[in-house]
């Protein structure tokens, strides 16, 4: 009987294999995990002394999948020294609530602010190969943070034009799709957004990377209605020209762009004036408490979330701050916690188009069926391994 065949182990180098992990921020532990080793395996695999035992290497599986889990090329493994790598400065962090920084944190915020960073650029290079120029956000929605925000939202508003009957015009069923008609009047004036399912786990909401062209708003996956707000606080950070990391609401927040922004959200969906029509002038003094039933009414006509709304009438002073920050907001952080995954797309490419959203999507397909870019180069604009997805998604973007 023939011996069975030794699996493949390459003759990759150790120093790669270390450098890539930690490159990564992850542990041994992490590693084995992955490759359903011993964390002491990988400690061997890692050792210089050990390059010429074949016992001692990752088989090609084992290696493509810490590629994987690295974020890295499995080739880069076969070479002498690692490529340079120019990192980004992170943006200002505005997350102020935190507290101590999770191991690895800022690894992986430098991760997700370069993807976005390299998402702008595929971009531009699109536009390049079409012969256009990249939008460019209208001179009129840039203001600074000593214009009252009621006149900034108004005026953002109209730029953008959006209109209130837009808003209210939406069916009750459908207000889920608001968050994605918010973002085509952003990308419609040159502002492109992008979607990260795992920004909230660092205690991120959102991500403003201001540049012209092309400014970028990042946001996380979260409910719609904290989706909405998320997306018009990062259009504050953008018509302030100011980039930053966002966090959630806290109480006397020491920073004033975060403020001013929160303010700006707020007002950008739900204008006083319309509060008013709602409810009148408000009370002096404001409300102790205000029913379950009446929030769910005013949320309801505007679209939004319930926690966003109370957030507004403490704001306009029609209900008393004690009761949002000692009643309702822990309630609102529970729900949004366990919603955390609300309104994920089933369909694969909805996904994508999701993440990357319709402006760069479009990019992609119309530079790919003009012939500019290769079935090969679409696929990497997309970050799609599968053609057979890369179709299906171009066959399905103009009704997704």
């Amino acid at each position: 009987m023939a011996a069975a065949a030794k699996k493949q182990r390459p003759a990759l180098n150790p120093l790669m294999l270390k450098w890539a992990r930690e490159w990564r921020g992850h542990t041994l532990e992490d590693a084995a995990r992955r490759v359903n080793k011993k964390p002491e395996d990988i400690a061997a695999w890692e050792k210089v002394e050990n390059s010429l035992e074949a016992v001692d290497r990752p088989t090609v599986k084992q290696a493509r999948s810490l590629a994987d889990l690295y974020d890295r090329a499995f080739l880069e493994f076969f070479r002498s020294e690692p490529p340079p790598i120019k990192e980004p400065e992170l943006v200002p962090d505005f997350r102020m609530h935190r507290g101590a920084d999770k191991p690895g944190e800022e690894r992986e915020l430098k991760l997700i602010q370069g993807w976005a960073e390299a998402q702008r650029q595929n971009a531009i290079d699109l536009y390049a190969e079409l012969g256009d120029q990249p939008p460019t956000v209208p001179d009129q929605l840039f203001v600074d943070d000593k214009i009252d925000v009621e006149i900034a939202a108004n005026n953002a508003r109209q730029v953008l034009k959006f209109s209130m009957s837009e808003q209210f015009g939406l069916r009750i069923n459908d207000q889920g799709k608001l968050p994605e008609i918010m973002r085509l009047k952003f990308e419609a004036a040159g502002i492109l957004t992008l979607r990260v399912s795992g920004l909230s786990d660092f205690q991120a909401r959102g991500i403003c990377i201001f540049a012209s062209p092309l400014p970028v708003i990042v946001f996380a996956n979260e409910t719609s209605g904290a989706q909405c707000f998320t997306l018009a606080h990062e259009l504050g950070h953008v018509i302030l020209k100011q980039s930053g990391i966002s966090g959630k609401r806290i109480k006397d927040n020491p920073s004033k762009i975060e403020q001013w922004c929160d303010r700006f959200a707020a007002s950008f969906l739900m204008p006083k004036t319309e509060i008013a029509v709602a409810l009148g002038s408000p009370l002096n003094p404001p409300l102790d408490e205000i029913s379950d039933e009446k929030l769910e009414q005013l949320a309801t006509r505007f679209r939004v979330s319930q926690h966003a709304m109370l957030i507004r009438l403490v704001n306009l002073g029609y209900v008393n701050s004690t009761y949002y920050w000692g009643v309702k907001k822990p309630f609102f952080d529970s729900q949004e916690a366990i919603l955390k995954s609300f309104a994920r797309s089933k369909y694969y490419g909805s996904r994508y188009r999701n993440s990357l959203g319709r402006l760069y999507t479009g990019l992609v397909i119309e530079a790919w069926n003009s012939g500019k870019i290769t079935n090969h180069s679409a696929a990497e604009y997309m970050g799609i391994k599968n053609f057979e997805h890369l179709f299906a998604i171009r066959e399905n973007f103009s009704s997704s």
